[in-house]
C-alpha cells in the first residue's frame, strides 16, 4: 500500500494498493478528481495538479512507547478518572444531604407513615451510592496525587 498527500493539503491522504508507480499515481489522481468533484477537499487546486506532484507518505514503524510515556499515559488516565468521580460525587452529594435530613424523623417521637418509610428506603439507596462514590473518589484522589507529580515532571521545561 502506498500513500500520497498534496503539498497544498498535507492533511489529505490518498491510499492506493501496491507500490509507488506511474499506475498508482494515476489511480491516486482519479481519487483526487473524485474528491474534488464531491467537494471533499478544503479548497480547489487553483494551479492545477499533476500526478507527479503527489508526495509519497512514508510510514514510520510505530515505536513502543517509552516507560516515561506509559507513566504519563497512566497518570492522565488516573486524573481523568478522578475528574469523573469528583463530578459524580458532587452531583450525588446535594441529594444525599437532603435525604440525610429526612433520616432524623426516625429518631423523633412523631409517628411516620408508610410513604415516609418508602421514601427513606429509596433515599437509602442514593445515600449508599453517594457513600461508595465518595470513598472511591477519596481513594482515587490519593492515587492521583502521584499522577499529578508525574504530570508535573513531564511538563517541566528541559532548558
Amino acid at each position: 500500500m502506498v500513500q500520497y498527500t498534496l503539498a497544498e493539503h498535507p492533511e489529505v491522504i490518498i491510499a492506493i494498493e501496491g507500490k509507488d508507480s506511474k499506475k498508482a499515481r494515476e489511480k491516486a489522481m482519479n481519487q483526487l478528481m473524485e474528491m474534488l468533484d464531491n467537494d471533499q477537499l478544503p479548497s480547489n487546486l487553483p494551479n492545477g495538479f499533476a500526478a507527479e506532484q503527489f508526495i509519497e507518505v512514508k510510514s514510520t514503524p510505530s515505536a513502543e512507547p517509552s516507560p516515561e510515556e506509559d507513566e504519563v499515559s497512566q497518570a492522565i488516565q488516573l486524573l481523568s478518572n478522578l475528574a469523573s468521580l469528583k463530578l459524580k460525587t458532587q452531583e450525588l452529594k446535594q441529594e444525599a444531604i437532603k435525604i440525610r435530613q429526612h433520616v432524623d424523623i426516625l429518631f423523633e417521637d412523631a409517628p411516620i407513615t408508610e410513604a415516609d418509610v418508602a421514601s427513606l428506603k429509596e433515599g437509602f439507596k442514593l445515600l449508599k451510592t453517594f457513600a461508595q462514590s465518595n470513598l472511591r473518589f477519596r481513594q482515587a484522589k490519593e492515587q492521583a496525587e502521584s499522577a499529578r507529580r508525574t504530570l508535573d515532571q513531564a511538563l517541566q521545561d528541559q532548558s
